[in-house]
């Protein structure tokens, strides 16, 4: 692993050019070079399986925390690989950082998964990017992709181990289909290529899986709320995002209506 490791060398420098960019191109540049490091090291490794999974996740959380650190010293970070630490709670600016989303297909060796760095101001996602690194991709608030209108019938990203009950129902009352497909941040990047129309997860999921897919989708012009039609907050006491519906402007009204109704 020792060539995925020398990757991490552009942290030592991240102040340099951390501090002449904005916070939407710092995201893309981190969570690029983090996915570049991800798949140089699974390519070296003999590893598989949940050993190969937490080398992935120690190496980017690593790389990413060193670079933030140095070029915004002075926001808070929440990360999935780090301990909690409630002195964020007072920060106006906090990094939601998920370095490996989709551990599970990374350590299979698919090609589903993603990093997402992103951040929220006041408690409202403010920037971000998120990155699909074994497809060479990354998106980010500063330049979102111009988003396909949905097809019909309406295809419903879900996850391809934990299907959402509710998607599937919700997607039957429409005559839609599902899409199975890994982490939160590739069924986002699905609707965001035209390749799904609607992301719908039930069931808390983390800030860091939420934050920078919430963020690129808004920049996009996609509609992006609670299964209740409400906002999703950030940077709370127990960073959770109970629930996330993604889709088109046009469709969320009917989508929120169905919901909101008998089942």
């Amino acid at each position: 692993m020792k060539g995925a490791i020398a990757a991490l060398a552009p942290a030592a420098h991240a102040c340099h050019w951390g501090e002449m960019i904005s916070d939407a191109a710092l995201a893309r540049q981190l969570a690029t070079e983090a996915g570049r490091l991800l798949l140089a090291l699974r390519a070296e490794s003999t590893a598989d399986g949940p050993a190969l999974g937490k080398a992935g996740d120690a190496a980017a959380n690593r790389f990413l925390m060193d670079a933030l650190r140095a070029s915004r010293p002075d926001d808070a970070i929440l990360s999935e690989e780090e301990a909690p630490d409630l002195a964020r709670l007072a920060a106006r600016r906090v990094w939601l950082v998920d370095p490996l989303d989709g551990t599970r297909e990374y350590a299979e060796r698919r090609d589903d998964w993603a990093v997402h760095v992103g951040l929220s101001i006041d408690g409202r996602i403010a920037d971000g990017a998120v990155a699909q690194p074994a497809l060479d991709q990354c998106f980010c608030t500063a330049a979102p992709p111009p988003v396909p209108p949905p097809a019909s019938p309406l295809r419903f990203a879900v996850s391809r181990t934990r299907p959402s009950p509710t998607a599937a129902w919700l997607a039957g009352a429409v005559g839609g289909v599902l899409v199975p497909m890994g982490s939160a941040g590739v069924k986002t990047l699905a609707v965001l290529r035209g390749e799904a129309d609607v992301y719908l997860h039930e069931g808390e999921m983390n800030e860091w899986d939420s934050g920078a897919p919430a963020a690129v989708a808004q920049a996009a012009g996609l509609a992006v709320s609670r299964l209740d039609g409400s906002a999703l907050a950030f940077n709370q006491p127990l960073p959770r995002t109970p629930d996330i519906l993604v889709c088109a402007a046009s469709v969320q009204p009917r989508l929120l209506a169905l919901l909101a109704g008998p089942r």
